[in-house]
């Protein structure tokens, strides 16, 4: 992802020494294409997180496919660690609200960053980030997967080539299944101060999209929203509700739907479950319990520096999952319908993969259809290929050949994702959760001026 060839001294190498900080489940896809998949280019040398059993579960992991394991750090030692293991390149996983922490660190340390999205949660920790890439001369990437789904790429050059004309407005719905939207209900997502909430965590995905797909940034952002369906009251009104806190060892959460059994997963079980004695960290906490201050349903109304307008809304609560995206231009119109699975099966759990470093699990039936509706002539159909229902769409395997093994040639569809990106793609979710507090429209520009500040 054009990030430096050089090492943190500016000797030239072959392989770029890289460090994890935040050893998740989400992770996990990074672990192997470092170490293992593009280990002629790459070499992890270091694994940082608060909790050392989940670390350790890595490198277990690692040398079971007979990769070396990684330098152990707790992360309050995560300076050190950059010294020690002479790291060129940082990569943050950790929990949304601590990303900028380590950003900025590696940034004034000499390192460059590729960070999980959403790169940050506020505005204060957004700016903090842009300053020190200023004034460090360094660079962050931000992982934004879904650039490279082989479906949203087709998007994107019907557009660029002008099928429809000039976009006028967009209208976007996405759900999230009872499976996975429930997820983010049971983590550490479920405190607005951890995550920013979905418009930040999981919708900063979506508006990053259309700000690629459009060529735009946000100017002004309306939204309302509330949690209608997760959380003890909506769970008693609901019927849901049941008595428990989480649910490992609890009887109550046996035949609850909404469950997540940690022990009927090696990998959860390795990462989380048996890692609780470290730090109290529980990852199945029941959705309908007290305690959630995020929104499972919201609807946003955004306008763009181009004059384009776009309508969203995520539910975090629909029986399956998928999206729909449909363009308005001056020549015709532009559907684009996603299914990613077309139900849940009883007691899923939200299980999406069985093993650390293995291969994710495969989702229910989906498909994906992309229609252009010109103007005076019949619809018509863009192929999409074959498509895969593993890591995103084949997004992941894509996206992590271009950050760890990239070409020389410049990429014509200009995937890669900068801070300024990150930035963008926070400032429509930022914005919309001030929306929410004052109950008015929000100028952007009021949260952050990207004026200031330049992608080079």
């Amino acid at each position: 992802m054009n990030t430096m060839e050089t090492t943190s001294d500016g000797a030239a190498t072959g392989r770029r020494r890289y460090a994890i900080v935040g050893t998740g489940a989400r992770a996990e896809m990074f672990v192997r294409a470092i170490a293992v998949d593009h280990a002629a280019r790459c070499e992890l040398v270091a694994l940082a997180d608060t909790n050392p059993a989940r670390v350790k579960a890595h490198n277990e992991a690692l040398v079971a496919l007979g990769a070396p394991a990684a330098a152990e750090y707790h992360a309050a030692d995560f300076r050190r660690m950059l010294d020690e293991q002479r790291v060129d390149v940082v990569l943050v996983a950790t929990v949304d609200r601590y990303h900028d922490e380590y950003i900025v660190a590696a940034l004034d340390a000499g390192r460059d960053v590729i960070t999980e999205k959403p790169m940050t949660i506020d505005a204060e920790r957004c700016r903090s980030i842009l300053d020190a890439v200023a004034r460090s001369g360094r660079r962050v990437a931000v992982t934004f997967n879904y650039r490279y789904n082989p479906v949203h790429e087709a998007v994107r050059r019907v557009l660029a080539d002008g099928e429809i004309g000039e976009v006028g407005s967009v209208h976007f719905e996405w759900l999230l299944d009872v499976r996975h939207g429930a997820d983010y209900f049971r983590r550490w997502h479920r405190n607005k101060d951890n995550s920013g909430g979905l418009l930040v965590h999981k919708a900063t995905h979506h508006f990053d999209l259309v700000n690629w797909w459009l060529g735009a940034a946000p100017e002004q952002v309306y939204a309302q929203g509330r949690l209608f369906f997760y959380g003890d009251e909506a769970g008693r009104r609901h019927g849901y509700a049941r008595d428990y806190e989480r649910a490992h060892g609890a009887p109550e959460a046996a035949d609850d739907p909404f469950a997540l059994h940690m022990a009927d997963s090696e990998g959860l079980t390795r990462l989380y479950l048996n890692a609780e004695a470290h730090d109290g960290y529980h990852r199945d906490r029941n959705v309908f319990a007290p305690g959630i201050t995020i929104e499972d349903d919201m609807a946003v109304l955004v306008r763009y520096s181009t004059g384009a307008t776009m309508s969203y809304h995520l539910t975090a609560y629909s029986p399956w999952e998928g999206y729909r995206v449909m363009f308005n231009g001056s020549k015709g119109r532009l559907e684009l319908e996603v299914v990613e699975n077309d139900h849940v099966a009883p007691r899923s759990g939200g299980l999406k993969w069985a093993s650390l470093h293995g291969v994710e699990a495969a989702a229910e039936d989906g498909w994906a259809r992309l229609r252009v509706c010109p103007f005076w002539r019949r619809p018509y159909e863009v192929d999409l290929g074959e498509q895969t229902r593993e890591g995103h769409g084949g997004a992941d395997e894509r996206m992590v050949a271009d950050l760890f093994s990239p070409g020389g040639e410049p990429d014509p569809l200009g995937r890669s994702a900068t801070e300024i990106d990150g930035a963008l793609s926070l400032l429509t979710g930022l914005a919309a959760n001030r929306s929410l507090v004052t109950g008015g429209p929000v100028p952007v520009s009021d949260l952050i001026d990207l004026s200031a500040y330049s992608a080079g």
